[in-house]
């Protein structure tokens, strides 16, 4: 029996997850602001902590994967932490148990809106600065209006995307075998379809698929990308 983490766990893709965990026959802990078997906010640095170790109590010390799902769509710097910051600052509290693991996954859910146009300096906020900057420049998107905070959730989904590709060749999980990819979802996927994907990326089948991002568009991104998306 694996042990499972699953964050946004009460509504959309994260319910759908935890469910399908939990048919599969594993050991599932879910997190979400209410109504989950954790009950933390991952929007603040406190919840982020609280929920860190709450888990790893619950867990007995065993996690073999940790699945984030849900994010604030709202074009408001509240998804700044919430987006990016509750995601990348959780996975990090539970590391130490993780790496414990004999076969350790980590999968984000990401956004297809990371390919929109967004924000190059709150993204390398994000990536390089730190929390209290990126909304800082996020509240200036959304003060500026004509549609600004807009730019908001592409850059989120971008920094996360870009986190991933870059954190998982790091020696701290590559030494570890943990594998870290993202999936991408248009608002189009039903939460069970995506699910299915996220499940997989986080099972021991997947041994070697890491540093992706997946994205699960019904060839969106294709059609946006073109044929060659590497020049």
């Amino acid at each position: 029996m694996r042990t499972y983490v699953v964050t946004g766990a009460t509504s959309g893709i994260g319910a759908a997850t935890y469910a399908l965990l939990r048919q599969q026959g594993n050991r599932v802990i879910g997190i979400d602001r209410r109504h989950s078997d954790v009950n933390v906010d991952l929007g603040t640095a406190k919840g982020r902590r609280d929920g860190a170790c709450t888990v790893t109590d619950l867990s007995m010390g065993q996690i073999d994967a940790v699945i984030t799902c849900g994010d604030l769509e709202l074009p408001s710097s509240a998804a700044i932490s919430l987006n990016f910051f509750g995601v990348k600052d959780f996975i990090q509290g539970v590391l130490p148990v993780l790496m414990s693991s004999e076969t350790p996954r980590v999968v984000v859910t990401s956004s297809f809106a990371s390919l929109m146009p967004n924000s190059p300096a709150l993204v390398s906020a994000m990536l390089l600065g730190g929390e209290k900057e990126s909304v800082a420049i996020a509240q200036e998107l959304c003060d500026e209006g004509d549609g600004r905070a807009a730019l908001i959730s592409a850059s989120t989904a971008r920094a996360l995307n870009r986190w991933v590709r870059c954190e998982c060749i790091t020696p701290i999980w590559a030494e570890a075998g943990i594998t870290l990819n993202a999936v991408a979802p248009s608002v189009e996927q039903s939460p069970a379809e995506v699910a299915s994907l996220l499940v997989w990326l986080a099972s021991e089948e997947n041994r070697d698929t890491t540093g992706q991002v997946i994205f699960i568009d019904g060839g969106a991104d294709a059609k946006l990308l073109g044929d060659d998306i590497w020049n």
